[in-house]
């Protein structure tokens, strides 16, 4: 947001959606008629998102680097951008998530199981 973005892909009539199943699933959200979708979804039935809508699946990196461009990239731009953006941060991207060597994970069960 703090970057502008959202104001420019407003501006040409695109939309971003917070992480979650309701375009994915075909829920209350819906995209405009006629519609082409760039998803990181499991699936990519047409109109599944909307009506008479085109969903094409991707991987997180490509969703953030067609989201930098504002277009799908060719292949020697995606591997140009991913060096740039993405390899830099391979550790910090790229991990386990290993919620039981988080320190600061708490479950509100806990105390239930430490009683029993």
């Amino acid at each position: 947001k703090k970057e502008g973005y959202y104001s420019l892909y407003s501006s040409v009539g695109a939309r971003t959606e917070l992480p979650g199943c309701s375009l994915c699933m075909g829920n209350q959200a819906r995209v405009r008629p006629a519609s082409t979708v760039l998803s990181t979804s499991t699936r990519n039935f047409d109109n599944r998102m909307g009506d008479e809508t085109r969903v094409y699946l991707g991987s997180a990196e490509l969703a953030a680097i067609t989201a930098l461009e504002g277009r799908l990239p060719e292949p020697d731009k995606y591997f140009a951008v991913f060096s740039k953006k993405i390899t830099p941060h391979k550790k910090e991207i790229y991990q386990y998530l290993q919620f039981d060597k988080m320190k600061k994970l708490t479950l509100d069960y806990e105390k239930d199981i430490a009683k029993s």
